[in-house]
């Protein structure tokens, strides 16, 4: 003892100055605390969002469906719409006292321990509600004495500023219940597939008892006896304090729980457009800043269109598995705009070999998709009409290259609508030689391909789709067909929070018009022609609504294309291989055509019907200029730009070449191998060379008898009792501006000629 009292006396001056700092470290610890964290104390929304980090995915109705970073996902709900019931599940098991304490309880940290001792587990925790929520949204998780000292002082602190039903409600509206589930709204979503309003007292004391160790407990992917005793601990507990009665408890015990299956959860749909909505955030912000930041984005994704869309591609590559096709994907765009509804980067983001491969944004040769470029820059240019004269006849061009066209078949003469509607190959290369690749490949870069660069590395059969594209960006060219002309760039992001609930960026449609809307008119007339395409389709692309559609096949099969579109929504369809490998004989009509119909049947089946309208600058003409035995059966009236339409001797007007006004370099990207085995440098085709004027076209005369003599003066040809009869022979219904324009058009050229002295009656005429 003296020994003892000798030390003490001795370093009593050391006692004493440990002592000192003791007191002040306990004094100033709350001033310090307080202070560092009095502005993250003024509202419910800056304490529950306080401690978010990482990034969450929303679609365009605010549905959250991915998360980066370990972010929270937190679905605010009112402490009114959560049942009484679910609320006392958590009084009960978490902080019985929690209405009587002032933040803290020292008889809660007692009785815990004891509990938790009697039931050999850990049934509670040390610290109150109040204590809890400091704790998870306010302090990191760490254990130690300073934590919960400072725990106590901020606690305290909420419990003066809110009242006891605000705190419960901020930590309902943030604990963790596992399974990625931050709140109970976003629990009752995973576990049950419901909201917090309707969960019954079973499904209640269930979640509340997997508070103390949420992974560990999940009936999902956890030990789901152990959560099914821990509900019937909290039910006692309930009925101990008189929360429920016995009957009551008995009910809940014996209810027949039903969960979500764990693959409708959180990041499960749309892998690969999260993927690319966190790499334009990681470009525009820089990685480590969104890691920490709890953004909350919301993008252009419909989720309901994103399920629908990746179960039809899986089906239909499940389908063609014989046929040795592994892999599809699909886009689906709102033209108007550029946001992308759904996007499908391949049939299963799970599958080792090529499910992260995102085939959206890959390299890949669309085929005939991409013959509609080629075509609008020659309609640009005025090198030819709908009713432009093609030669579908062998020929070799230098370089010993020879089109062919799908069926290996050639036709003669035959019209510019017929050969895009029809995809053949032999007329389209005829094009290609008068555009020349340069002209083709600007064409292609204003649409807004990136992938084309050197015209060096290109030949003719460009046209036919051998460079390599993007499903994405092509998709995109379609809908600015769609948009008359006008291109928005791709969009994924409309809008983003921080955690403070700020907006820090909000999308705003930055649209251009990239091609006069005649041409993209002219485009989208030949592609929506149901008729004029079935001689080499059938109806295999009609659809219950008017829509415009191409299909692309690559060589040897190796990709299988459909693009298409109305005035509000496009669609890129594709399956194939990742390794490139040929499929067995499944072309663009067979292999993605059946995606791009039941996406289109679906997403329109609410949607009013949608005609292309035909801009200023374009004139529709009674048909009377066709060939007899090359006619397009599909219409009796064809579509010009005003300017281009037949003259009066019934021959459509030498093209005058119009080059466009925009710059004419593309714009370089990702470079590419020269494409074989064409030729690179192309020959122009003689059949369209200015020394070899377009074929000329027969009148044809309605059954009206026309009396005609060489004096006009004298000509008792009625106009209007001409296409008030003729126009209903082909089934034609016109507007009166129509009836007008048609009536000058043809004043034009019957005062000019003597042609009536040539015709036959109609009688004699075999059509």
């Amino acid at each position: 003892m003296s020994m003892f009292l000798h030390i003490l006396i001795k370093n009593k001056k050391e006692l004493i100055l440990a002592s000192f700092a003791m007191f002040l470290f306990l004094l100033f610890i709350p001033v310090f605390t307080y202070a560092y964290f009095a502005k993250d104390l003024t509202t419910k929304d800056i304490i529950m969002n306080r401690n978010d980090t990482g990034v969450t995915i929303l679609d365009q109705n605010d549905r959250p469906f991915f998360t980066f970073y370990q972010a929270k996902n937190k679905e605010f709900v009112p402490l009114n719409d959560i049942p009484k019931y679910t609320q006392e599940t958590v009084i009960s098991t978490e902080d019985r006292d929690f209405y009587f304490h002032p933040g803290f309880s020292i008889r809660g940290i007692i009785r815990s321990f004891i509990e938790n001792i009697r039931q050999r587990s850990i049934v509670y925790g040390g610290s109150t509600i109040t204590q809890q929520l400091v704790k998870n949204v306010l302090l990191n998780p760490s254990k130690s004495f300073l934590r919960k000292y400072q725990e106590i002082v901020l606690a305290q602190e909420i419990e003066r500023r809110y009242k006891k039903n605000e705190i419960l409600e901020m930590y309902l509206n943030s604990v963790y219940f596992g399974e990625g589930a931050f709140g109970i709204e976003d629990a009752a979503q995973v576990y049950f597939g419901k909201k917090a309003k309707d969960l019954t007292l079973a499904q209640s004391s269930l979640l509340a008892g997997l508070l103390p160790a949420p992974s560990y407990l999940s009936p999902l992917s956890g030990n789901r006896a152990e959560a099914i005793n821990r509900q019937k601990i909290v039910l006692e507990k309930m009925l101990e304090q008189k929360y429920i009665t016995k009957d009551q408890k008995y009910k809940a015990e014996n209810e027949k729980l039903v969960f979500r299956s764990p693959k409708e959860g959180i990041n499960e749909f749309a892998p690969h457009f999260a993927l690319m909505v966190k790499d334009e955030l990681v470009n525009k912000f820089g990685e480590e800043y969104i890691s920490r930041s709890g953004f909350r984005i919301k993008t252009s994704l419909n989720l309901d269109w994103q399920e629908y869309a990746e179960k039809v591609v899986s089906d239909q590559v499940d389908k063609l598995a014989p046929n040795r096709v592994t892999n599809g994907a699909a886009v689906v765009m709102d033209p108007k705009t550029g946001e992308i509804k759904a996007l499908v980067g391949s049939k299963n983001w799970h599958d080792s070999k090529f499910g992260k491969v995102n085939i959206a944004i890959s390299l890949r040769q669309p085929g005939s998709a991409f013959k509609p470029i080629v075509y609008a820059s020659a309609f640009e240019r005025h090198l030819i009409t709908p009713a432009t004269i093609l030669k579908d006849q062998p020929i070799t061009y230098p370089g010993n290259y020879s089109p062919k066209n799908f069926d290996r078949k050639f036709r003669g003469q035959v019209t510019v609508r017929r050969a895009l509607a029809n995809s053949l190959n032999v007329p389209s290369v005829q094009i290609m030689s008068k555009v020349d690749i340069p002209d083709a490949i600007e064409m292609a870069t204003r649409l807004g391909i990136t992938t084309l660069d050197d015209p060096s590395n290109y030949g003719l059969s460009l046209v036919l789709g051998a460079a390599e594209v993007k499903p994405l960006e092509l998709t995109n060219v379609y809908g600015t067909f769609a948009n008359q002309g006008i291109k928005n760039t791709p969009t994924a992001i409309l809008e983003i929070q921080d955690k403070r609930g700020q907006i820090v960026y909000k999308y705003h449609p930055q649209n251009k018009e990239v091609l006069d809307p005649k041409y993209s008119f002219l485009i989208s007339s030949i592609l929506s022609d149901n008729k004029a395409r079935a001689e080499e389709f059938g109806n295999l692309l009609d659809i219950s609504k008017p829509a415009a559609v191409k299909t692309g096949t690559s060589e040897d099969f190796r990709d299988s294309w459909t693009v298409g579109y109305t005035p509000s929504l496009v669609i890129g369809a594709w399956v194939g291989n990742n390794d490139n490998s040929p499929m067995d004989n499944i072309a663009g009509s067979l292999g993605a055509a059946p995606i791009w119909k039941d996406l289109m049947e679906r997403f329109l089946s609410d949607k009013p019907i949608e005609n292309f309208v035909k801009p200023p600058g374009i004139i529709a003409i009674p048909y009377v200029c066709v060939p007899f035995k090359i006619s397009t059966p599909s219409s009796s009236m064809e579509f010009f730009v005003k300017g281009t339409e037949p003259n009066k001797d019934c021959t459509l007007q030498s093209p005058t070449i119009v080059r466009p006004t925009t710059s004419t370099n593309p714009v370089s990207a990702t470079p590419l191998p020269t494409v074989s085995p064409i030729p690179s440098s192309p020959t122009v085709a003689p059949s369209l060379s200015p020394t070899h004027p377009i074929p000329t076209h027969t009148f044809v005369p309605s059954n009206t008898h026309i009396r005609s003599n060489t004096h006009r003066n004298k000509r008792s040809f009625k106009l209007d009792s001409f296409l008030t009869e003729f126009l209903p022979f082909f089934k034609v219904t016109l507007t009166a501006q129509e009836h007008n324009d048609y009536k000058n058009y043809m004043e034009k050229i019957l005062t000019s000629t003597n042609i009536y002295e040539s015709i036959k009656k109609s009688s004699n005429l075999q059509i």
